[in-house]
Formats: C-alpha cells, structure tokens, sequence
C-alpha cells in the first residue's frame, strides 16, 4: 500500500471566465509540478476548492488528474466528506480511477465523540483498497485531534499518514508517538514546518506554495532527508521565506492562482464566497518570484 512521502503540491484548480474548471489548464499545472520534481500530487485539497464544487464536479477532477498523471506520478485524492458513506463511496471511486491514497478530513460540523472519529476512519479505511491519509486542519474546521488520538487512529489497518495543519509542538509529538510504525507517514500542512519536520524525522509536506517554487522546494527535501545538509537546507528555506508568508496574506487560493499566472500559468477566479487576489498582491507576488527566479518560465 503507497504511503505518501517528499513534497506534495495541494493542486489549486484552474478556472475559466464562466467558473467552470479549466482542465487544459490543470493538465500544464501538473506538467509544471512533474518537471519540478514533486513527489505525489494532491487533488480535490481545500487549495483546490473542492467543498465549491458538486460530487460529480469532485469526482472528474479526480479522474482527469488521475488519468493525465498515470505512471509519472502518484496521486493523492481528497475526498473526505460529512457523511461517512459518501466519503466512502468517494474514495472507492478514486482507487477505481487510479489514485494511490485518499485524503479524508477528519468529522468537524456535526461533533462527535473521539470513539465517532475513530469509527468514522476505521469505516473509511476497511472499505477502501487504498491508503488513507487523515487530514487534520482544526483552524478550519474547529476539531483538534490530539497526538495520542491520531496515534490511536494510525494503528488502523489502512490509515498511511497525515496532513497535519497543526503547530510544530504537535507535529513533533505527533513524530515521536509514531516513529516506530513503518506503515505511517507524518505530513506538515504547512510551509513554514516544512524544516523542522523534515528535520525531526517527519516525511514530507504538503503545501501550496509547491504550486510556485516546485524545484526549489524539491530542494528543499532532497538537501534534509537525502544530503543531511541543514545547513545549505536553512539557507534556501530563509530564501523561500518571503514566499511562504505572502501565500497568506490574502484569501486562498486567490494567492497561488495570482502566482500561477505569473509564472505563465492558468489560474483563473475563484468561486464565491472565494475572492481573487488584489493588484497590489499580484504586484508584490511577481515581484517575489522573480526574486526567486521562477518568472523565467513566462518565456516559454
């Protein structure tokens, strides 16, 4: 069974002028991400607006990107879903249209009890052929999972790891409780614990400024888990800084798709209640890949 590892571009997606998806434009995003090394990419994430889209909207992203990255890459699908039903039937739809693992997002609007929480993973997990991977976000979602918790949910036959959108005391617990099961990976969610992660035993990262910086950011993993070079990992991570900070400044993913299509790239509008990003920040966020040097690929 795949377990997830290295770095993950959370796939915003692209587009048209009418708001319905763009796929030509996600078919040049994956290429992009592919020739800049990534190692599994992400679809139907919150980057990818998929709570703005119906099911059968979230089902033929799935497919298409499935299908457009079969044997270069390997795809993580979202489809975590309120019901447990539906998030099953959802992933047993993924595994049949090729991805690897599913990304499921643990219960947030109808509260439940830990016990529900674990039941609603070990339900997804044995009625799936692939690997599930916990999406843990309490910023957005209100519910946090403590580290004993997941550790609980890890030992589930079927769960290979977590997108932890959590702090880095959490993370690094998190580590410390699971390091002795081979069968799980531990993912940051976010870029600025890409680092300390990596550093602390983590497996990877999933994130959105890999839309931008996809090399760099290969960099970034290779020169931790591969080269042992902190040093030279420290520096390129103090370059990406500015970066990983401007990400957030306005709304997601108006930010990623404004750095797309400064790089050449489809971006598009997103849906409402989602807004574009402004002038100035698309100013400001040209200006900081330039500074980084990925504006070249406008020349293509």
């Amino acid at each position: 069974m795949y377990k997830p590892f290295g770095m993950i571009p959370a796939l915003p997606t692209p587009m048209k002028e009418d708001n319905s998806i763009d796929y030509k434009g996600i078919e040049q995003l994956i290429q992009h991400l592919i020739d800049g090394g990534m190692n599994c990419l992400l679809v139907g994430g919150s980057n990818g607006e998929y709570s703005l889209m119906s099911m059968e909207e979230r089902r033929e992203v799935i497919k298409f990107v499935c299908e457009t990255s079969k044997g270069r890459i390997p795809v993580m699908a979202g489809t975590g879903c309120h019901r447990t039903e539906e998030t099953i039937e959802l992933t047993k739809y993924a595994a049949e249209v090729g991805a690897d693992c599913a990304l499921v997002i643990n219960p947030y609007y109808m509260p439940t009890s830990r016990q529900g929480i674990i039941d609603h993973y070990k339900a997804v997990a044995e009625n799936s052929t692939i690997g599930i991977v916990i999406y843990h976000y309490p910023d957005a979602t209100g519910v946090e999972l403590d580290p004993e918790l997941i550790h609980e949910i890890s030992q589930i036959d079927g769960i290979v790891g977590i997108k932890n959108t959590a702090d880095g005391e959490h993370t690094s617990k998190l580590i410390a409780l699971t390091k002795e099961n081979p069968n799980f990976a531990v993912l940051t969610g976010f870029e600025h614990l890409i680092l300390p992660t990596l550093a602390l035993g983590g497996h990877g990262a999933v994130g959105v400024a890999h839309n931008l910086a996809p090399r760099k950011i290969a960099k970034l993993y290779d020169l931790i888990v591969n080269e042992n070079n902190l040093k030279e990992a420290t520096k390129l991570n103090q370059e990406l800084l500015d970066l990983y900070n401007a990400i957030e400044e306005e709304t997601v993913p108006g930010t990623v798709k404004a750095g797309l299509e400064a790089l050449g790239l489809p971006g598009g509008s997103s849906r409402l209640p989602l807004v574009p990003a402004s002038d100035k920040f698309k100013s400001k966020i040209e200006t900081i890949l330039i500074e980084l040097g990925e504006v070249r690929l406008k020349q293509h």
